[in-house]
């Protein structure tokens, strides 16, 4: 079996992140995108509480493509300094799923 990682990501909006899982999705840096709509987010940032509605944004790729991924994000987000969280998932899993996910993405 072979392992896939998860990117995790949030955005300002699901419009943006429906635009950057097309731009990592369209270079087949990663397989497949999920958008979760109305996340609410709370963080420091220039050292002040902020609170923002958000977009998660889910990519699901090969180890070998995690940077390359990370720069597309990086080059599709409003974000100077944008989330983006590299989840092992490791061996295991639905074998026809892992293929077809491979198959999807060019070998990095």
């Amino acid at each position: 079996m072979t392992e896939i990682v998860l990117l995790y990501c949030t955005a300002a909006s699901t419009a943006e992140a429906e635009a950057i899982a097309e731009a990592v999705v369209g270079q087949r840096l990663a397989a497949c995108a999920n958008i979760l709509p109305g996340m609410r987010s709370l963080y420091w940032w220039q050292g002040k509480l902020e609170k923002a509605e958000e977009a998660v944004l889910i990519l699901k790729t090969r180890p070998d493509l995690v940077e390359a991924a990370t720069a597309a994000v990086k080059a599709a987000h409003s974000y100077s300094v944008p989330c983006v969280l590299p989840l092992s998932v490791g061996a295991g899993g639905n074998p026809d799923y892992i293929a077809w996910l491979l198959g999807e993405t060019k070998p990095g």
